[in-house]
């Protein structure tokens, strides 16, 4: 019996399973991914588990349905979230994830889509996967996007460039005055 009580969390009918590939369950890839190649099928399901396992590790949890976030894109009653991948098509050692929250102004955005790169980035988490660099983008339709990503860029470059932005948040690109007017909390 869970310790909290989570009132939207619903029955195991509602969950696809991790081997499954469920495109209508899926939100359709962004603008992140075009001219990437998408990951479909046993490719998709593959990689999804091991987000299930590293994603367990760091406890990249959604506080709002109580669960792993990698277990959204398997929520049938959000067909519309969760997390696309594609193969950079310039570098295939590069995994590019687009994450797509269950609302445009979902305030746990920002903070899931770095708990994921940090997650998928980290050396010390769960099993390895097949990619040098995980790139990690919030699709357009979260009204803080531009923010968001903005932030993940920045990210991204501190890790190209050496910097352990892996292990906890003061190891991450410091805030501006407008960016934290701009939060939620």
């Amino acid at each position: 019996m869970p310790i909290v009580p989570r009132p939207w969390s619903s029955d195991e009918e509602d969950f696809d399973d991790y081997d499954a590939f469920v495109p209508e369950h899926l939100p359709d890839p962004g603008p992140f991914l075009d001219g990437h190649a998408v990951l479909t099928g046993g490719d998709h399901a593959a990689f999804h588990r091991l987000t299930r396992d590293r994603f367990e590790a760091r406890t990249v949890y959604d506080a709002t349905f109580g669960y792993n976030l990698a277990r959204l894109s398997l929520d049938a009653r959000h067909p519309d979230a969760g997390y696309r991948y594609a193969v950079d098509a310039d570098d295939p050692g590069v995994l590019r994830a687009e994450f797509t929250p269950t609302t445009e102004f979902c305030p746990q955005s920002d903070t899931l889509a770095t708990a994921s790169f940090r997650a998928w980035n980290a050396d010390d988490v769960g099993s390895p996967h097949e990619f040098d660099f995980v790139r990690v983008r919030v699709a357009p339709t979260h009204e803080a996007s531009e923010r968001i990503n903005g932030r993940l860029a920045e990210l991204e470059t501190a890790h190209c460039e050496g910097d352990d932005v892996t292990g906890g948040t003061t190891d991450a690109p410091s805030t501006t005055a407008a960016d934290d007017r701009a939060m939620p909390f």
